[in-house]
């Protein structure tokens, strides 16, 4: 199907409730095998939870689809296993220039501070991705993957939900404490339950063109308003692995889909891009139309919504997938803790409201963008214009320039879960914030501190010098970890040194977490498991600590 990659083949396995074993009742199970809800049947999986997983189809996806995977989902596929594979193999980039007609008017680098783990982003063709992910899945002995199973039926219920799934060996019955809906777009599921999802959809058709060539263009994203090989329209080109370029050309809404996708009519539409003497070949293409909307609640009693089934997005901004990841790092760690009786179930209402906090900004910023990029009037095109004009020579203009605001994690400074400050802060860290990253040592060996928190709260306690930490704050440090939600604790300090028995030292060397989290002797920051900020204080308190794990988990 492509010249460069060779799609697996998922062996269908009968499940055991068609085996003839007793009908059995899950705790989770998760309904789609993309990006996304691999993502979180992988980490409840780690967690310790057990999960099924059901997906209609025996490959990953076709075509390449999802591109561009930014550098806060990067870091959660870290935890789940399989960051250091999509790296590898896919193509880094921290620059994105954008051009009008012929000249270019702006640049931005998605990453201007050194000292972090990952890029700013890669683009990696989403069936690597999910490759990689299925790799990953079946290493986990708590985690069923069942391929060419489909969902036909869903039926709600106050403990949980009864599912009916079509196999080739027939229909068979399946229960779930709690049901995680991660299938897509046009979710079945979302139908069944006569769930509505409202927004907009936009009147333009773009052309996606995966192309094979050899060139010589750096690791960029190249953005094109009204250029002359595709007068009065946008173009936008990447790298992805395997010299596989993929290019958008904006067609305006009056083009026909199936017309467009001809090779006689793509081909002569790259020439006039890359000139008649650059080789390639087509490798996919697609015509595609785009929306901005959500469902109004991302949980409807023991049904989790997330992904694309539950919001989405115009593709300019990667804003898909990365948010989709997002998704599932803000429920798991909920979930988990609701499965085990340690947070009431009102904890994922606020699932919901922070997610859908973070889609509402995801669209509101894919909507101005493509607002930018498809003008609804002639007044509209006028001012776009003379903004990319005036962007040349005068920075506030580049400001305004818009060809798509690119994923960024989101800061959940509304959440209910947060403690507020109380003492004075700088910089970004506020509570609700995802973490900053910084280069530690540890035992002597240098590595990161997103890869030294995650999974389980933290209290990150910063001190000039570990030998120093006296003997009752060494003590209520390590009571933490045996409160009914442990929290580790860490001392994170400037000094290499020798750290209070059953204390975990990490060291600051290059002074990252010091600037990134303006931290003084004495600070302390809490930090959940998705690896955002819960609160902070400038000194340390036992008792301050636990009521913030208690608010974080809707136990106040």
């Amino acid at each position: 199907m492509l010249s460069t990659y060779q799609y697996p083949k998922y062996e269908y396995v009968t499940p055991p409730e068609q085996r003839g074993a007793a009908p059995a009742r899950y705790p989770v199970v998760v309904v789609g095998a993309g990006p996304v809800g691999l993502a979180g049947a992988i980490e409840l999986a780690q967690s310790g939870v057990p999960v099924v997983v059901l997906d209609d189809d025996d490959t990953v996806s076709i075509g390449s689809r999802g591109v561009c995977y930014a550098k806060r989902a990067l870091e959660v596929l870290d935890r789940i296993g399989v960051g250091e594979a999509c790296v590898d193999k896919g193509v880094s980039w921290n620059v994105g220039r954008t051009f009008f007609r012929d000249e270019e008017v702006y640049n931005f680098n998605l990453l201007p501070q050194p000292d972090h783990k990952r890029p700013g982003m890669i683009n990696l063709q989403q069936y690597y991705l999910e490759e990689f992910l299925v790799n990953r899945a079946k290493e986990l002995p708590n985690l069923d993957l069942r391929f060419r199973n489909k969902v036909v039926s869903v039926s709600p219920a106050g403990d949980g939900a009864s599912l009916q799934v079509e196999t080739p060996d027939g229909i068979y019955s399946l229960d779930t404490d709690w049901l995680v809906v991660a299938d897509g777009a046009r979710s079945p599921i979302r139908r069944m339950m006569n769930l509505e999802i409202e927004g907009k959809i936009f009147m333009d058709r773009f052309l996606i063109a995966d192309v094979v060539m050899k060139a010589d263009f750096p690791a960029e994203r190249w953005f094109w308003f009204d250029p002359p090989f595709h007068p009065g329209q946008s173009v936008l080109l990447h790298r992805q692995a395997d010299n596989v370029w993929r290019i958008d050309f904006q067609l305006g809404w009056q083009a026909d889909p199936e017309e467009e996708k001809k090779p006689e009519k793509v081909i002569p539409r790259i020439k006039a891009m890359l000139g008649d003497e650059r080789e390639f070949e087509l490798e996919w293409v697609s015509v595609y139309t785009f929306q901005c909307r959500r469902m109004n609640d991302f949980r409807h009693g023991r049904v989790l919504f997330v992904g694309d089934a539950a919001h989405q997005v115009s593709p300019f901004g990667a804003r898909g997938a990365n948010s989709g990841i997002q998704d599932t790092d803000n429920l798991v760690w909920k979930l988990k803790l609701v499965l085990d009786g340690k947070a009431p179930e009102s904890l994922l209402d606020t699932y919901s409201e922070e997610r859908v906090a973070a889609a509402d900004e995801n669209i509101m910023n894919s909507t101005r963008s493509t607002d930018f990029i498809t003008p609804k009037s002639k007044t509209s095109l006028t001012f776009r214009n003379a903004v990319l004009t005036l962007a040349r020579d005068h920075a506030f203009a580049r400001a305004l320039v818009n060809s798509g605001r690119l994923s960024v994690p989101a800061y959940l400074t509304a959440s209910r879960l947060n403690t507020p400050d109380s003492g004075d802060f700088s910089g970004d860290m506020v509570p609700g914030a995802p973490m900053d990253d910084a280069p530690l040592r540890e035992a002597g060996k240098n590595g990161w501190l997103l890869d030294a928190v995650g999974g389980r709260f933290v209290a990150l306690a910063y001190v000039a010098d570990p030998a120093a930490v006296d003997t009752a704050t060494a003590d209520a440090l390590r009571a933490l970890a045996d409160a009914p939600i442990p929290v580790e604790a860490v001392l994170v300090s400037p000094k290499a040194g020798n750290a209070p028995a059953g204390l975990r030292l990490v060291e600051d060397y290059a002074g990252r977490f010091a600037e990134r989290f303006d931290a003084q002797p004495g600070t302390v920051y809490l930090i959940r498991p998705d690896q955002h900020v819960a609160g902070r204080w400038r000194a340390f308190d036992s008792a301050r600590v636990r009521a913030a794990v208690a608010r974080a988990t809707c136990n106040a």
